[in-house]
């Protein structure tokens, strides 16, 4: 499994490094709090899966709040063919700590 640190993420993000990244969390959660990711609820991915066939190639993050949705996230899309899928370690919990 391809992963990122929080460190390593804030790192790009602060370079300006062009880098989609995909909440998985549910909606709620995400109005809670967020890191100006795009928020795509884990259960919902199979239906936004040919919106997001733009991004088979292409390098991006998944996350959720500890890593374990993301996980799932992660195998459910590199099964359906995308390549690039990175997951963020320790969610966005480890991101904002």
């Amino acid at each position: 499994m391809n992963e990122i640190s929080a460190a390593e993420l804030k790192i790009q993000r602060a370079n300006n490094t062009e880098l989609l990244v995909i909440d998985v969390r549910e909606p709620w959660e995400f109005e809670e709090e967020n890191i100006g990711a795009t928020n795509i609820p884990l259960h919902s991915l199979p239906e936004q899966l040919l919106q997001l066939s733009a991004y088979k190639n292409t390098e991006f993050v998944v996350h959720c709040k500890s890593g374990s949705r993301s996980k799932q996230a992660y195998k459910f899309l590199t099964k359906n063919g995308f390549n690039k899928v990175i997951n963020l370690t320790g969610g966005i919990e480890a991101y904002l700590a």
